[in-house]
């Protein structure tokens, strides 16, 4: 098929574009700003060269860089010029191309080297993803679905900032398991109490009323104030200087925690009035809900852009790796490295909440548990959100419900 290939090195400032005839030939290669004047002068030489040649399909394909690349995307999805021609354009993942790469010997490392990689990419084919655009609402979406991945990781680290500022001010109170480092009483204590001191030795039934009031939900705040008690007394004492210090960094470290939990709500509701207008029956499996629902379709988009759930689950980077030779095969293998990390995130996400709430899945999950000594929870919850990616592509493909095993 007579196609023209068009591979582009995206940069912050600048794109080189490798323009590639039906044959493997070079019919030219150029470097524009990274602009929407640049975009222009980059389609105008595209639908020139398709015109010279009198072709018909142009295939454009450029590694995954981020947000360098994104509006170039656009420009070349809405351009009407460009627009008259059968068009696929797509957004491959730096690691296909640098593998690909690999097969010359001995090619420089440049832009213009780069773009020729990509182009030659294309014309080899065995690429299956079209970059989706056709609907906006699903980038609208995956931005918000995204942003709030990026938003729950700063709020994790967040916490294991306080976790360690926390055993260095009460290391008794981080050791034990009477609360959560990070829960809401932990963290009314430390802002409550200056001193690990003032803590151990407070009146002990004003403790209790204060552990009742912030905890709300322990059955015997009496026996939890005690025992929280208890762990300040045995904790280390600090140099009053250094507790000063670690007071105030905790301080701001709470302040950043309630402001990213502030700030993930906001996302919730805007995720979710978004979602609400795409058509969609994950919300129809128990335990999944809107926000993990939009997270995965965000970043599948149409599911017809994939071919079977094994295309899907590539995708998401939950394939194992295969080590075999003659008869023998490994039964320990990892996960690929390769994958949407974001889509991977929602699914495992979304499959430790189903199992919870899907009797099937629990099963599944609890019998992949105990299959191994080591590892159990990681790999029976990358297992099931395996198993979850097949009824993902099930549902979102035939268009239909989830309805539950019975018992």
């Amino acid at each position: 098929m007579n196609q023209l290939f068009v591979g582009i090195d995206v940069g912050s400032r600048g794109n080189t574009a490798y323009l590639m005839r039906p044959d493997g030939e070079k019919h030219s290669n150029f470097t524009v700003q990274n602009t929407q004047g640049g975009a222009k002068i980059l389609i105008d030489k595209i639908v020139s060269a398709l015109t010279a040649m009198g072709l018909e399909q142009v295939v454009i394909g450029m590694e995954a860089t981020g947000i360098y690349g994104d509006n170039l995307v656009y420009a070349l999805r809405e351009d009407g010029a460009l627009g008259r021609f059968q068009r696929k354009i797509h957004v491959l993942n730096p690691k296909q191309v640098s593998k690909f790469k690999e097969s010359y010997s001995e090619l420089p490392k440049n832009d213009d080297v780069d773009a020729f990689v990509i182009a030659d990419k294309l014309r080899f084919g065995r690429i299956t993803q079209e970059v989706y655009m056709d609907d906006y609402r699903y980038k609208a979406l995956q931005t918000l679905t995204r942003a709030r991945f990026y938003a729950v990781q700063d709020l994790t680290r967040e916490k294991q900032r306080f976790a360690n500022y926390l055993f260095l001010k009460c290391s008794g109170l981080a050791q034990g398991k009477d609360i959560a480092n990070s829960s809401a009483t932990t963290i009314a204590l430390m802002e409550r109490f200056e001193t690990v001191d003032e803590l151990a030795y407070a009146d002990l039934d004003e403790l209790t009323a204060f552990i009742d009031e912030k905890g709300r939900n322990f059955a015997d705040p009496a026996a939890k104030a005690k025992a929280i008690q208890t762990a300040a007394r045995n904790s280390y004492r600090l140099p009053i200087t250094v507790n000063n210090s670690v007071n105030q960094a905790m301080s701001v470290c709470i302040a950043t925690m309630r402001a990213l939990e502030k700030q993930i709500k906001v996302l919730d509701k805007q995720i979710e009035q978004i979602f609400a207008v795409l058509p969609n029956t994950l919300t129809s499996v128990p335990g999944i809900g809107k926000v993990y629902s939009a997270g995965i379709i965000a970043e599948i988009g149409d599911i017809n852009r994939f071919q079977s759930q094994a295309s899907v689950a590539k995708y998401a980077g939950l394939v194992w790796k295969q080590h075999q030779s003659g008869e023998f095969e490994a039964q320990n293998t990892r996960l690929i490295k390769s994958g949407n990390r974001f889509i991977r995130y929602y699914l495992l996400e979304a499959a430790n909440s189903v199992r919870r709430c899907d009797s099937e899945f629990r099963r599944y999950y609890d019998l992949k548990y105990k299959q191994v000594n080591k590892y159990q929870h990681k790999r029976a919850l990358a297992l099931t959100a395996r198993k979850l990616v097949r009824l993902v592509f099930r549902l979102l493909k035939e268009g239909r419900n989830y309805i539950p095993p019975e018992g």
